[in-house]
């Protein structure tokens, strides 16, 4: 999972592997399989980077190195 911020302030995390697509305009969106829609304080980039290190954590890159 990884954290992520509402507008309002609280923050929540989210199962990367449920995350769609990413829209950026000018809030970031996170576009979940279900459908839903959450929009989140942090940029494209900080959340990229979170899915990055969320997937190195669980070991999903060791058969990629």
């Amino acid at each position: 999972m990884i954290e992520v911020t509402r507008l309002n302030g609280t923050t929540f995390y989210v199962n990367p592997h449920q995350i769609e697509g990413i829209e950026v305009n000018p809030d970031t969106t996170l576009i979940m399989l279900s459908g839903k829609r959450l929009i989140i304080r942090e940029d494209y980039q900080t959340v990229f980077s979170r899915i990055l290190e969320y997937r190195k954590m669980i070991g999903v890159f060791k058969n990629e190195e």
